[in-house]
């Protein structure tokens, strides 16, 4: 009997649906482990083969703890929120909800022609108001939350309230936008609106002003990730860099908790390390700077004393804070850094050079935080005005350029050339000076390294200004801890801890997002009461911004809240007396996908985002695969979501994901026809073979689909069905064929690559399509997609149908016992896959299939037993063929619960071992010995073989060496 791929999938899936195989309880007996894949944005493209790569590699995962006896949750659910169907229904008219759900639908189906062993009735999508009613709660439990500093945790804001009105900030350590000092009698004497604006500056979830990727074009803020060159990815609108009033949310005061956590969970290096780059903790100085008079590049010095010494952190007239970790540095400074974002180069920049720093912050607006980094090119200008350095007493000039950022530190640097590769390559490209600390030192792009020793160049005219104040002979490590003694004893700056990480922009200017649940009064932000969420998206008649620049919220009649009767209503009722006006912004992306692993746990709780029950029997994720593209927002985002919630006893767990395994990418296999530009006319292009386009001068390679390739041989009548302009085309054959050129690249549909599983599913099955993808290569590197090879898994598939079935339908199977070389292969075989799942080897466990099942068929194996457990070994690859064999095997219920194999080492046991004999030390034959064979009986069988007289020629055996297990050398003279 033939193996029927298609039948069997089938009548396995709805068998698995009507019998709800993979639904999951909260079950006490049994050990919990929560797998999950990072939430998909279900695009209109539908699936690529390139997708299910991470979600094979978790199923196989989740199957195999399920036969190990584990409680498996397995979800899977849509971020469904999105740019993409904005812009459809601004080109269409059609609802995005209506894009949104068709596109769900087809990737759930898809999902499920894979046979994934997702529990369907968690199902979460974070259009879903029963979802992002919890997503609004979290955004308002923010909103009341501050964080304190001194217990390391958030707290309600009435606590804050409560200490603003006994105590003011007398003694407060608070995460906050900026420092403020005010009494208690100020705050009571303050103003409602007053008040509400001093909150805002602590408050976690709260609204600043922050620098935005602002596309006129698409009429939103952009992320990093969906700007490049200047433009935006959706669209190629340009992109300019804008300071907005925005909601943020303050990660940067869980900054020190996301670094401790990393230590705590089983991530790769790489990834950890990425992340800690990205929180970037530094600790060092700030220090002030004053402003030199106008007009005067060499001013006079300045005494320590003359500081403001009521504020050592800046906020003097006249005066700039900077932030450095190498304060010992301040007498190699040539010149100072600022921000183009900074507020001080308004103020700081002369009339001789106003219309140059017009010119470059017009360029710098058109640059992303994210280019301004990666990108290495020297930009600036002078600003005309300097700085006076507080330890010599010298003026510096004060430059701005884009490699400095607003958001790091305080927008502004002191520049030493001599020991920055940013400061010197600036330094070198605008003729500045470049003075080395280490005396006699020969400054170059490739000596920072070398300077880190002792600082022995202390200028004479910093000792005598600061009272014989001097670095001479101090290691870095002495040199920083005294100049930091010197900068807080003398009130010139504080010593702190600065984190890279900033505060995540929170507003989003769509229509397709969470509705902020928010209404203004007197300009400041109020939350609507929680039992009145969800605050549903309203109806609108256009998605695009209105006319008067208003986000697409701002077409909606019924969007204004009635604090009376608490609930929506007509926005002309708007009186700001009782009804107010609703936030016009939307949530971005990240809002939704930052605790959708909570959800999951217990999705129809209606009245909490998850049950203490559920929250304790799962806690956190086991097992997370995604990409390495989330190793920063997605990552960062959700481990400051969920230590928030763990702050007030929401999630049990202060880290969301223990284990995190990022799949590598399917690269798309292109392939290529060639134009022979010297015999193509306009109405008849020629195209050539290959092999012959050499012999054709010069020719221009053209992507073709690559579903119309068959073993890189063109189906000509498809070439032209797919481009019609190529109907009169004529093509140069070899050997009757017209065979395609072919490269690796992105699978992409502009390169036509993209291979839809569908089409594999048709012609190969699920099975065949789960096999390859892990055949392909280890689960973490990326990889070539060839449909040239999957054939080969799919043979394996009917040689493994033919150990239990022959053609003629016979199931082969009995009571036949188990040889010592068949129960060897099978162990064998347990052992291996055992050992690889763990580690996520799956292209290794495969090839040991194909190994055994090549053994068993040659020794003829006919066991039941044993051929029970080789299904059950290949269930989390193959799980269709599995369940078909296990049912044919007699065995009621799903193989999911058949338990899995234990290997026994005493069928591991050899009981004959091969060794070389070499005589003189080459080696000659080989020879079959008893396991447990001493060295006498080694030696007496090898001088007895007749193969050994042949290679001695009559010679004497000198000395016999036995290597165990290995080698005999026979010396001989």
């Amino acid at each position: 009997m033939d193996y029927n791929f298609s039948e069997i999938e089938k009548k396995w899936q709805r068998w698995w649906e009507e019998n709800d195989t993979y639904k999951v309880v909260e079950d006490k007996e049994k050990k919990k482990f929560y797998v999950l894949n990072m939430f998909p944005y279900p695009s209109g493209a539908g699936l690529h083969v390139g997708h299910p790569l991470g979600y094979i590699a978790s199923d196989i995962y989740a199957r195999y703890k399920r036969l190990r006896g584990y409680n498996v949750l397995n979800p899977m659910g849509y971020d469904a929120y999105g740019l993409p169907a904005e812009q459809y229904a601004i080109q269409t008219g059609q609802h995005p909800a209506k894009t949104t759900d068709d596109n769900i639908r087809r990737y759930k189906q898809q999902l499920d022609n894979i046979g994934f062993s997702f529990d369907w009735s968690r199902e979460l999508r974070t259009c879903d108001p029963e979802y992002y009613k919890w997503t609004q709660w979290a955004f308002r439990k923010m909103f009341n939350s501050f964080y304190c500093n001194k217990c390391g945790k958030a707290q309600p804001i009435e606590k804050l309230i409560a200490r603003f009105s006994e105590k003011g900030t007398e003694g407060l350590d608070a995460a906050c936008s900026e420092e403020m000092s005010f009494t208690a009698g100020e705050w009571n004497a303050m103003s409602e609106k007053e008040r509400q604006q001093v909150l805002m500056n602590y408050r976690i979830a709260y609204m600043g002003e922050t620098m935005v990727n602002w596309c006129a074009g698409l009429g939103t803020v952009l992320a990093n990730d969906e700007v490049v060159d200047g433009v935006s990815v959706r669209g190629g609108y340009p992109v300019v860099q804008k300071k907005m009033r925005q909601w943020c949310l303050r990660v940067s005061a869980y900054a020190q908790r996301l670094l401790d956590g990393l230590d705590t969970i089983d991530w790769t290096e790489s990834l950890k390390e990425t992340q800690r780059n990205w929180i970037g903790r530094s600790e060092g100085t700030e220090m002030e700077f004053r402003i030199a008079p106008s007009g005067s590049p060499s001013g006079g010095g300045l005494s320590p004393d003359s500081a403001n010494q009521n504020s050592p952190t800046g906020g003097a007239e006249g005066a700039f804070t900077i932030f450095t970790t190498r304060a010992d540095t301040i007498f190699g400074v040539t010149f100072m850094v600022l921000a183009p974002e900074s507020e001080l180069v308004a103020r700081l920049t002369t009339d001789e050079q106003r219309d140059a720093v017009a010119e470059y912050i017009e360029y710098v607006k058109k640059r992303t935080e994210r280019e301004r980094i990666s990108d290495r090119k020297v930009t600036g200008v002078f600003s005309g005005s300097y700085a006076i350095n507080p330890f010599t007493g010298e003026n510096i000039p004060i430059w701005i350029s884009e490699y400095v950022l607003a958001g790091y530190g305080t927008g502004a640097i002191m520049a030493v050339p001599a020991h920055d590769s940013r400061d010197y390559a600036f330094a070198k490209h605008f003729g500045l000076e470049i003075r080395p600390l280490i005396e006699g030192c020969d400054v170059s792009e490739e000596s920072f390294d070398a300077k880190e020793g002792i600082v022995c160049n202390s200028p004479a005219a910093g000792c005598s200004t600061l009272d014989g104040f001097s670095l001479n002979g101090l290691t870095v490590k002495e040199a920083i801890a005294k100049t930091k003694e010197f900068v807080t004893s003398h009130h010139l700056g504080r010593v702190k801890v600065n984190f890279r990480l900033r505060d995540a922009i929170f507003s989003r200017q769509r229509y397709w997002g969470e509705p902020f649940p928010v209404y203004y009064k007197d300009g400041m932000p109020y939350m609507i009461p929680e039992d009145c969420l969800p605050l549903l998206l309203p109806e609108v008649d256009q998605y695009k911004p209105t006319e008067s620049g208003e986000p697409p919220l701002g077409h909606a009649r019924m969007w204004a809240w009635d604090t009376v009767g608490n609930c929506v209503t007509d926005k002309s009722r708007i009186d700001n007396i009782t009804v107010f006006p609703l936030d016009l912004n939307t949530m971005p992306g990240f809002a939704g996908s930052s605790a959708y692993y909570l959800r999951y746990m217990d999705p129809h709780d209606n009245d909490a985002l998850v049950s203490r029950e559920a929250d304790e029997y799962w806690q956190c994720v086991d097992l997370y695969v995604g990409g390495t593209e989330h190793a920063t927002g997605h990552l960062i985002y959700s481990r400051f979501w969920n230590k928030f919630l763990h702050d007030y006893g929401y999630s049990c767990c202060e880290e969301p994901f223990r284990k995190l395994v990022n799949q590598g990418m399917i690269q798309g296999r292109s392939n290529f026809v060639y134009r022979a530009n010297a015999l193509s006319t306009e109405d008849k292009p020629v195209f050539v073979s290959l092999g012959l386009k050499d012999g054709y001068g010069d020719v221009t390679p053209i992507h073709v689909d690559v579903n119309i390739v068959h073993g890189d041989v063109l189906d000509i009548d498809a070439f032209k069905a797919w481009r019609p302009e190529y109907a009169n085309a004529e093509f140069k054959l070899e050997d009757g064929k017209y065979v395609c050129g072919w490269a690796i690249e992105k699978m992409s549909k502009s390169m036509y690559n993209v291979v839809n599983p569908d089409m594999i599913v048709e012609k190969y099955g699920a099975d065949t399509l789960r096999l390859y993808e892990m055949f392909l290569g280890p689960v973490e590197q990326s990889k070539p997609w060839d449909t040239n090879g999957i054939d080969g898994c799919h043979r394996f598939l009917k040689k493994l149908w033919a150990l239990y079935y022959n053609r003629d339908g016979q199931f082969l199977p009995d009571s036949t016992d188990a040889t010592p070389e068949q129960l060897k292969s099978l162990h064998r075989l347990i052992k291996k896959v055992t050992q690889d799942i763990e580690h996520f080897s799956y292209n290794t466990s495969i090839s040991a299939f194909m190994i055994c099942v090549g053994e068993l068929q040659q020794l003829k194996c006919r066991n039941r037993d044993l051929l029970s457990q080789l299904v059950v070994l290949i269930a989390p690859f193959a799980p269709h063929i599995a369940e078909e064999l296990w049912h044919a095997l007699g065995n009621e219920g799903t193989v999911c619960d058949a338990g899995w194999p234990a290997y026994d080492e005493k069928y591991l046991v050899e009981s004959t071992v091969q060794m070389g004999i070499a005589f003189n030390g080459k080696r000659r034959f080989e020879m079959q010995f008893a396991a447990d064979a001493d060295n006498a009986a080694i030696e007496r069988a090898v001088m007895a073989d007749e193969r050994t007289a042949r290679y001695m020629e009559g010679k004497q055996a000198v000395k016999v060496i036995i290597v165990p297990k290995r080698m005999v050398n026979v010396v001989i003279k």
